[in-house]
């Protein structure tokens, strides 16, 4: 299946690649390093091996064992937002992207990049490195049929049309040389919506695709094709996986048939113990939260066979993306490209609690497979996830395991939903390999970590525009065992969730309470558990304070 996949795409790029070769620069051979940016999507904080988990992520594993993990980095806890900060080296509201992909004239919420940034691409190409990306966009404004038969049709593959966002919003536009993907969020792993080459969309796929495949092919397409001169090369790799719907393999799923029978809660402890062995945690500073719907008890689950189904679809997603993660080491190896490639792994916001059959179709969901099979969006829990034609999630129960041992989850400013987990890999500079390290950092800080190490230059201006300075701090010392810069202060708002963590102390609303802040001791309490507001009002109104300030000068607006 991986050969047909990696045949159909590699035909489909090909002709791009014609008359791609480069001279040498006159200076001699490039020795900047190659980037490579992995990003899953909804992955827990504890799901991988080197995190503590019970998933076969063995290549993933690799990366940590021979280079660095981060055990207190962070994402903006949704997964547009998190990809604006990433590519833009700004906090997302200052990218354009405050909430999701809806049009508004807001500054902070044009759900686009705004013109007023510049992304990774775009600087590093300017600096003379390849550039290309697979994978999910998910940051251009959405277009949609008027009509809500016509844009379930269009999602069901029934009808076509040719941009799926402002194409002048494509990444194609936004300096990458190459681009294979989906423009929008959510898909069909087996067929998927907004999937394009370049700007041209994609009409049909093999009877055997799997998009997770796919995207890990095309990055292994990119690498080799890169390789054949001595530009260095920038390559952002957005897996869909592990995000809803659940849909895998059949032979991947097996794996973990009987697995997670055994429940949440032990799951969840065996997790715990195992980032204790590994140093993930200090369980001095790090208690196991208490656990989400803790009154729900596994036994007297009625539907315990089909929740435990349901996580062995989420693991069998992650252990696919794995085995894509091996086939672009194997292509940085084969090129002799792995030694001087920096691989940066981390998850896109923490696991979703989402019920995703609850919404139905419509806007991003499909009601039909492209054959004209309905997709289950069945609430009663009687048909199984992991075919295309089933539309599921799972739950707010195995979203807090993933999450292990942080509370609550993706789109809340608790550690649960912004906490990733972030891998570091690079043989000619990582010196401590298998070391972990508690730099505190943020998505944002890619833009100035990767100008640095390839001596790139960020732009006042653009195309005309004039660019907001980049707000991240450069990791690169880290990454090298030394002290660098480290910021001031984080900041946090999505929907109305809010945080700001500052000097060992991080003040936190969720989406539904808004102004009702909680305050933790963070370095001593990273788990979120003893709240000490009432204890401590004046910190509150200090850190409330930076928390307004900050959203008066970075375009924060949330609802009221």
């Amino acid at each position: 299946m991986r050969k047909i996949t990696y045949l159909v795409i590699l035909a489909a790029l090909l002709s791009d690649f014609n008359g791609m070769a480069q001279k040498k620069t006159t200076s001699g051979k490039d020795t900047r390093p190659n980037i490579v940016v992995i990003l899953a999507d909804d992955l827990g904080y504890s799901d991988l091996g080197a995190y503590g988990g019970e998933i076969q992520t063995p290549n993933i594993d690799f990366l940590a064992n021979q280079g660095l993990k981060f055990k207190n980095f962070y994402n903006t806890s949704r997964c547009c937002p998190t990809r604006a900060a990433l590519l833009t080296g700004l906090y997302n509201h200052e990218a354009g992207i405050g909430q999701m992909t809806a049009k508004t004239q807001k500054p902070g919420y044009l759900g686009r990049l705004t013109d007023h940034a510049v992304t990774l691409a775009e600087v590093l190409k300017a600096s003379g490195y390849h550039t290309a990306m697979s994978g999910k966009w998910h940051v251009s404004n959405t277009s949609e049929q008027k009509d809500p038969a016509a844009q379930l049709n269009w999602l069901n593959h029934q009808e076509t049309h040719p941009y799926f966002s402002p194409i002048d919003q494509y990444p194609t536009n936004r300096g990458f040389e190459r681009y294979f993907g989906t423009i929008w969020g959510v898909i069909d792993f087996f067929d998927p919506f907004s999937l394009v080459s370049g700007t041209k969309a994609i009409t049909s796929v093999p009877k055997n695709y799997y998009h997770t495949d796919a995207i890990s092919d095309t990055a292994a397409t990119y690498i080799r094709e890169f390789a054949k001169d001595d530009k260095p090369f920038f390559i952002y790799v957005a897996q869909n996986a592990p995000h809803w719907p659940l849909q895998a393999m059949p032979e991947d799923i097996e794996k973990y048939k009987d697995t997670y029978k055994v429940g949440w809660d032990a799951i969840r402890e065996n997790r715990y113990k195992r980032m204790v062995e590994l140093g993930i945690i200090d369980p001095k500073t790090t208690a196991l939260s208490p656990r989400l719907n803790a009154q729900t008890n596994w036994e007297n689950n009625p539907d315990k066979d089909w929740d435990a189904h349901a996580m062995a679809v989420h693991a069998a997603m992650v252990d696919r993306m794995d085995q894509g993660v091996g086939r672009i080491i194997k292509a940085l190896k084969e090129t002799g490209k792995l030694d001087n490639t920096l691989i940066v792994f981390l998850s896109d916001n923490g696991a979703s609690p989402e019920n995703s059959a609850a919404y139905g179709p419509g806007f991003d969901r499909s009601s039909q497979t492209r054959a004209g099979d309905p997709v289950s969006y069945d609430l009663k829990k009687t048909v199984l996830p992991g075919p295309e034609n089933t539309y599921f999630s799972i739950g707010p129960d195995w979203a807090n395991v993933a999450n292990t041992p942080y509370k609550l989850a993706k789109a809340e400013s608790y550690e649960g939903g912004t906490r990733t987990p972030l891998i570091a890999f690079w043989p000619n500079q990582i010196k401590n390999k298998g070391g972990q390290t508690d730099h505190v950092g943020h998505v944002m800080d890619f833009m100035a970590t990767f100008t640095e190490l390839a001596k790139a230059s960020y732009p006042k201006e653009y195309k005309g525009n004039e660019i907001t300075p980049m707000q991240g701090v450069s990791f690169a010392s880290t990454l090298k065992n030394k002290k660098g810069p480290v910021h001031d202060a984080l900041f946090n708002e999505h929907f109305g969730a809010r945080s700001v963590r500052y000097q060992g102390w991080k003040l936190v609303a969720t989406a539904k309470e808004r102004n009702n802040w909680h305050l933790y001791h963070i370095e001593e309490d990273q788990s979120e558990i003893n709240d000490l507001a009432a204890q401590y009002p004046e910190k509150v109104k200090t850190m409330n304070d930076l928390w307004q300030q900050w959203a008066e000068t970075h375009k924060v607006f949330p609802k009221p």
